[in-house]
Order: C-alpha cells, then structure tokens, then sequence
C-alpha cells in the first residue's frame, strides 16, 4: 500500500468520485474556509484499488490515520481473503471448520445470513465451489452440459443454512462446502474503516475500498457548500451514458454489473452466480447501484439484485429503511427504486 495524492482515479466497480464543480476523476487537494485541508490516501484492498480522504487541517494527524487504516485492512484481509492460504477464510474452506474465529468473521457470517434470508437465497456466499467449476470449465473450453456430475456436485454443495456459525467455531454441515465473501467483504472492510475515522473524530470522510461510504462534505472548489459528496453512478460500463449524480452524507454505496467480470474473454458468461441454478445470472438488469445506511449492506444487496432482477429487488430494498437504487435495464433504460 502506498500513499500518492496524483494518482488516477481507476474504479473496478464503475463508480466515479468527481470533485465539487469539477468533471475530473480526482478529488482536489484544497484548504476549506476554515483552513482544513483534504488528504488523501490510495492503496489496495482485497485486490482492489482503494482510496480514502479526509479533510483535516493537520496533515500529521492525517498520515497517523491513514497509517492505522493500512493495519487495519491488513488485519482484515487476513481474515477475509480467498488468496491468502492462512487467511480464516480459506482455513475454514480447507478444513471445513474453524475453531475460536474472529468477531469480524462470526459478524460478517451473521449478516450474510440475515441477506441470504432476506433474498430468499439469492445472496449467498456458499457458491464458491460452483465458482471454481466455471472457471475451471472455461479455462478448459468445456461446458456445464459436458460435466453434468461435476456441476450437480457442486450444486448439491452450495446452501447458506448448512452453514454452523458460533462464536467458539464455525463449521459446514457437509463436506467439500467452501464460501467466498467477495459480494460482501469489501463493504464490510469500508464499514470498518469509516467506523475508524469516525471515532477518531473525523467529521468529514469519503472512504471507497471497493464500495463507498462518506460522511460529512466535500472541500468546495467554488460556489455554496452541498452537503455530502458528489459521486456519479454507472452502474454498468457498457452504458456510459445512464449515469446519476448523487451526494452522498452518513450513506454508502456499491454497484454490481453483470458483465463488469466475467469467465469469458468474450465477455458474455457472469461472474456472478444463481446459487439457486448454479449458472451466471441473466436477467432484466445489467447493472445496479444500491445506496443503504452501511456499504456491507449495499454491497450485498446490489449483488442479489443481479440474481433477483428489477421486482427482486424492489421488494429487498422495501425491507432496508432508507435503502434506494439507481439501475440499468437489459433494455438500455435506466431507473430509480
């Protein structure tokens, strides 16, 4: 991880920041009128680009905070990471338990359950090992109708209720289960660190891991201060022209495209899976942007709504107080939920 305040803005999920009154990718440095001053911090998280800034008149206190943030994603990756072999993550798909995890784990578990409920399934991270079967089909040039027994395992493995999570272990009913928590551990990592900042007295904080949380407002270019900060959405980026402006103060934000990664080099196979089909999600949405009170949630559910489509998640967002949606139709529309 390193600190650079030029370096350009890149986004995996296809949410621009854009400064107050500017349509440049990156955040200005500029001094408030009351002499504060906007830091900004880019590094890597969970293999991501990530960015984080705060405004704050001492850049000492800055480069403390931003110091305790690298250690902090650290300690998280350790335990959320697929690529990390001594991660709890990828020990507890290895061994099919894990005894004494982390807080963060059993926390990040529970909320995962409480969306796989709330979906009715159509976010859950068990779907790992169907994940593993695509992409090694791919690679191989073969398809899911030439290995039926491959794909009925791997089906026959994925369900978020066969899942034993308790604070002295946590377990899989059945054998061979693994979980991946890249629909979700990004948010929750986001979540965390803006919980840092905010507890270190920072007022006003954009932080983007992958998914975005900001509070207070943006330093002013020019003009009257709006509060919160400006971010543009394209929740898909083979629509560049269906994008909204929103501001964004005490919410997050993550956006979900269909074809944003995919198996294929063509581009045409989701990485994002059906766990109830098993097979990439294809449906009336090529994207979503959802805005909820924490990114884990926002993260999670812009991933279901792949998987649910536009009536799905209409009806998840009813559930989540002041969770909204921007998305990009198969159609070509766009529209707010």
């Amino acid at each position: 991880m390193s600190s650079n305040a030029t370096a350009p803005l890149t986004r995996r999920r296809f949410i621009r920041i854009c400064a107050a009154a500017t349509a440049g990718l990156a955040l200005p440095s500029t001094a408030s009128a009351a002499g504060a001053k906007l830091h900004r911090w880019t590094g890597v998280a969970l293999g991501a680009r990530a960015e984080i800034n705060l405004v704050l008149k001492s850049a000492e206190e800055a480069e403390y905070l931003f110091k305790r943030i690298e250690a902090e994603i650290r300690r998280l990756e350790a335990i959320f990471s697929l690529y990390r072999t001594d991660s709890e993550l990828s020990r507890l798909n290895r061994d099919g338990h894990l005894a004494a995890p982390s807080q963060e784990l059993v926390e990040l578990l529970g909320l995962s359950r409480r969306l796989f409920e709330l979906t009715e399934g159509a976010f859950d991270p068990t779907v790992q090992r169907l994940w593993e079967l695509h992409a090694r089909q791919t690679a191989q040039a073969s398809s899911d109708a030439e290995q039926p027994a491959a794909f009925d395992d791997a089906l026959s493995r994925t369900g978020f209720d066969r899942i034993v999570v308790e604070a002295a272990g946590i377990r899989f009913r059945d054998p061979g289960m693994a979980i991946t928590l890249n629909g979700i551990a990004q948010g929750y990592i986001t979540d965390r660190v803006a919980t840092l900042l905010t507890a270190a007295g920072c007022l006003n904080t954009l932080v983007d891991l992958g998914e975005i949380s900001a509070t207070g407002t943006a330093p002013p270019e020019s003009g009257p201060v709006t509060a919160g900060w400006p971010v543009t959405l394209r929740p898909d980026p083979g629509q560049p022209d269906q994008q909204a402006d929103v501001h964004l103060n005490n919410m997050a934000v993550a956006s979900s495209a269909r074809l944003g990664t995919t198996f294929d080099q063509a581009g045409a196979r989701s990485h994002i899976l059906d766990p109830r089909s098993g097979l990439p999600v294809a449906n009336d949405l090529l994207g979503a942007s959802v805005l909820a009170p924490t990114a884990a949630l926002a993260d999670g559910l812009s991933t279901a709504a792949l998987v649910t489509g536009e009536r799905g998640l209409a009806a998840m967002l009813s559930e989540i107080p002041g969770a909204c949606a921007f998305i990009v139709r198969e159609s070509g529309s766009s529209a707010w939920l």
